[in-house]
């Protein structure tokens, strides 16, 4: 793993969620799932905690589920 991209742990992801104005909505089995309405969208991000650290290929999943880019992602991590 690079640097740049090292794994993300739930509460960073959830972290990164809040930041960005996602809120927690609903819960089934171990799925999280967090909501943002904005600019008359909805988006909605699956988090399953019990698979954190995350691998790249989740955390560029949740990034697209929420919007952004798996760089957006990283980048704000680093601001928290």
């Amino acid at each position: 793993m690079s640097g740049d991209f090292p794994p993300i742990t739930c509460k960073d992801l959830k972290a990164i969620l809040g930041y960005l104005g996602f809120s927690f909505d609903t819960q089934k089995g171990s799925h999280e799932q967090w909501v943002l309405i904005k600019d008359g969208r909805k988006y909605k991000v699956t988090v399953d905690c019990p698979k954190s650290p995350f691998t790249q290929t989740l955390i560029k999943s949740m990034a697209a589920q929420a919007g952004k880019t798996k760089k957006d992602f990283y980048s704000i991590l680093k601001t928290l």
